[in-house]
């Protein structure tokens, strides 16, 4: 069983994200859940959402208090659920509004500037769509082909190929160390 928490801000497609890892798994005939959380602000509060995926066994609990993996895409959600993943766990940070670097030496910390990257694709909203390419390609939890098939399921049609071509950067990125550190 793997347990995932995807944090950010809302706009940043948090649920979108989790939405997606979600249709992946149950397309690799996984047991799955999916549970979202908002902060009480209309836009660009507090988002996140944890994933359950599991091979043939049941999920006994939607809620995720110590994920053994997470991405997260501002500098409150590093503040907030860095220190909540498990020891050997790995992490996702969005470098370019995480504020600082990961502290964590037990966990393998995969720093990313998915922002910026996301800017130079030209469309910023893409940044999710990023880390969750390269956290797929770190954990292997589902595979990238199971995402690229799900992505109908989450998005508009016309978006499809650039979060096709996100998560493909992701996957590259973290195959390569990606553009900052990963220990």
């Amino acid at each position: 069983m793997q347990e995932v928490l995807i944090a950010g801000f809302g706009g940043q497609g948090i649920m979108s994200l989790g939405q997606l890892l979600t249709y992946a798994g149950m397309a690799e005939g996984k047991q799955v859940s999916w549970m979202p959380s908002y902060g009480p602000e209309q836009r660009g509060g507090a988002a996140n959402c944890s994933v359950v995926l599991a091979d043939g066994e049941d999920i006994g609990s939607p809620i995720v208090s110590e994920p053994d993996a997470a991405i997260v895409m501002n500098a409150p959600s590093l503040d907030k659920f860095e220190p909540a993943v498990r020891q050997g766990g790995f992490l996702v940070v969005n470098s370019s509004l995480s504020g600082r670097p990961a502290g964590r030496s037990d966990i393998t910390v995969l720093e990313i500037p998915a922002t910026e990257l996301a800017g130079e694709m030209g469309n910023a909203r893409v940044a999710g769509m990023i880390a969750l390419g390269a956290l797929v390609e770190l954990t292997g939890m589902v595979s990238l082909q199971s995402l690229v098939d799900s992505l109908p399921k989450v998005l508009k049609a016309q978006l499809v190929p650039l979060n096709v071509e996100a998560l493909g950067r992701g996957q590259t990125l973290a195959r390569e160390g990606a553009p900052a550190r990963a220990r």
